[in-house]
C-alpha cells in the first residue's frame, strides 16, 4: 500500500537546497515511492467540521537547479493522508498554533503527525528545557528588569533571548558592567511586557553548539558542532557559524536518556536538542536541521531512519 505524505513547510522554492532538511526527508520518502503533497501553512482550513488542505502533488528529485515540481492545487481532507510532515519554520506565533488545532483534527481522523500538534505547542524550544533541570546550566525565566538584573549579577556573565526565535536572532550576551544591559533587557521584554529566558554563559561554546538529533528518543552517534566565527557569541549557522561533525560524548548521551522518554510519551518523533560544553540549552521540535550536513560528514542517511520509525508507528495503526 503506498503511503500519502503531505508536508507543510515555508515555499519549496525558496530553501537552501544544500542545507535544507525537508528537503533531504523529502527525497528520501520519494525514493521509497510515497505520494507526496506540499501545503504551506496558509493552506489549512476546516470545512463542516473536517480538517482539509489545498494540496498540490510533490515529486522532487536530487537537482540543485530543478529539485521540485508541483501539480494542480485540490482542496482534499487531511484525512486522505497517511502522515504529515509540520515543518513550518518559526516564527512560532498564533497562526502557528491555530494550524496546530487544525492538526489535531486530522491526528483524531487517524493522520499520523510528525510532531504531534499538542506537543508543538506545548514544548516551547527554550522553555521546555526547564523540564529538565538536572541538564541546565542556570536559567531564570522573567520579564522583570530587576530580577534579569539580579540574575545578571549573580551570574556575571549571561545570556539573554527571546522565547519564540530561531537562528541566533536577538540573542545577547551581557555582562554586570555592561551599559547596554537595560536597553537590552527593555527592548527584549518590551519594556516588561514579554518573557525571556535568561542563560548563564557557557564558555565552552568556543567548541561548539552541539546539535543532536533524536529519532523517536535515539540520537544519531554524531553532533554537528557549530563553532562561532571570530567575534561572535553566537554559534548559529544563520550567523556565519561554522559547523564541525563531532561523536557524542557520554555526558552527550547522558542528556538524550534524561529527555528521550518524555520525547517518546509526547509523539516528539524527530527533535534537535542543543548542547554546549555539559548543558542541554535547547529542545527544538518545529521544524529540527542539521540532517544534510550530518549525512555529507558521515556517510549516513538520517531521513531512512526517520521513515523506518514513522512506518513502524503507521503499521500500528493499521
Amino acid at each position: 500500500m503506498t503511503i500519502k505524505l503531505g508536508v507543510i513547510m515555508d515555499p519549496i522554492g525558496s530553501i537552501n537546497y544544500k542545507k535544507d532538511s525537508t528537503l533531504a526527508m523529502l527525497l528520501e520518502a520519494e525514493a521509497r515511492g510515497y505520494e507526496l503533497y506540499y501545503m504551506e501553512q496558509a493552506d489549512l482550513l476546516v470545512i463542516d467540521n473536517r480538517p482539509q488542505a489545498s494540496m498540490r502533488p510533490l515529486t522532487v528529485k536530487a537537482d540543485p537547479q530543478n529539485w521540485h515540481q508541483l501539480g494542480e492545487a485540490h482542496i482534499r481532507p487531511l484525512a486522505e493522508l497517511d502522515t504529515i510532515l509540520m515543518r513550518k519554520d518559526p516564527p512560532f506565533d498564533m497562526d502557528y498554533i491555530f494550524s496546530t488545532y487544525l492538526l489535531e483534527l486530522a491526528e483524531q481522523a487517524g493522520v499520523l503527525v510528525v510532531n504531534r500538534a499538542q506537543s508543538l505547542r506545548d514544548a516551547n524550544e527554550k522553555l521546555y528545557t526547564t523540564h529538565f533541570p538536572q541538564c541546565t546550566p542556570p536559567i531564570l525565566i522573567s520579564c522583570n528588569k530587576a530580577q534579569l538584573q539580579g540574575f545578571i549579577k549573580e551570574q556575571g556573565d549571561t545570556i539573554l533571548k527571546p522565547l519564540e526565535g530561531m537562528g541566533g536572532a536577538s540573542i545577547f550576551r551581557v555582562q554586570q558592567a555592561d551599559p547596554n544591559t537595560n536597553v537590552i533587557i527593555e527592548t527584549l521584554t518590551h519594556n516588561g511586557s514579554r518573557l525571556i529566558m535568561a542563560q548563564r554563559y557557557i564558555p565552552e561554546i568556543s567548541q561548539g553548539d552541539k546539535r543532536i538529533l533524536l529519532i523517536d528518543g535515539e540520537p544519531i552517534p554524531y553532533a554537528l558542532a557549530r563553532i562561532p566565527a571570530k567575534g561572535e557569541t553566537r554559534a548559529n549557522l544563520a550567523t556565519g557559524g561554522e559547523g564541525v561533525g563531532v561523536e557524542l560524548t557520554e555526558r552527550d548521551y547522558w542528556i538524550c536518556e534524561q529527555v528521550a522518554p518524555v520525547l517518546r510519551a509526547k509523539g516528539l518523533l524527530f527533535v534537535g536538542i542543543d548542547v554546549i560544553g555539559a548543558y542541554l540549552t535547547e529542545i527544538n521540535v518545529t521544524s529540527p536541521t542539521c540532517i544534510r550536513e550530518l549525512d555529507k560528514f558521515y556517510d549516513l542517511n538520517i531521513s531512512a531512519t526517520l521513515f523506518d520509525r514513522i512506518e513502524v508507528h503507521l503499521s500500528k495503526r493499521r
